[in-house]
């Protein structure tokens, strides 16, 4: 599987977002979408801070 779990980056730590994340999209002003592979969707205000695949896992900071 391809998919990967995200996390905002905050305080020197990881906080989950949403698990199995298979689809990343900028939305208007500053926002992303997040959707899982079950159908489950995020979306949050934030700046991408890393996406390592390979360790399945994307962080992203706040604004």
């Amino acid at each position: 599987m391809c998919e990967a779990n995200a996390f905002f980056f905050k305080n020197g730590r990881e906080e989950l977002i949403l698990e199995s994340v298979d689809l990343v999209e900028p939305e208007e002003q500053e926002h992303i979408r997040l959707v899982s592979i079950f159908g489950e969707q995020k979306i949050i205000k934030a700046k991408l801070k890393s996406m390592n695949l390979v360790n399945h896992k994307i962080l992203f900071e706040e604004f």
